[in-house]
């Protein structure tokens, strides 16, 4: 699955739960969401090197990264920022610039 498949899919389901649990998204709304599971995902990192109460868990942590990139995607929808450009254009760069060296 490409980028773009994986954003489609992300957003069908954002709709999907907002629907059923009749939840407002209004302008802040995602980046709002996306500081809150990269909080979820700093606590079980917290966890699972021993920084933190409760026990570890590395699926959880997996859940919560899979939480952060889902809410990055719907943040970038919603904001209008084509994900693959800018990663071509601020990381991928990189190996372009390797492959002239």
């Amino acid at each position: 699955m490409d980028l773009r498949d994986l954003s489609a899919s992300v957003l069908r389901i954002s709709d999907i739960y907002a629907a059923e649990h009749d939840i407002d998204r209004d302008r802040d709304w995602a980046l709002l969401k996306l500081q809150e599971e990269l909080g979820e995902l700093t606590a079980e990192h917290l966890r699972l090197t021993g920084r933190a109460r409760g026990a570890p868990d590395s699926q959880a942590l997996g859940d919560e990264a899979a939480d952060v990139l889902g809410m990055l995607l719907i943040y970038c929808a919603r904001a209008g920022v084509d994900l693959d450009q800018a990663m071509q254009r601020k990381w991928l760069n990189w190996l372009d610039h390797q492959t002239e060296a």
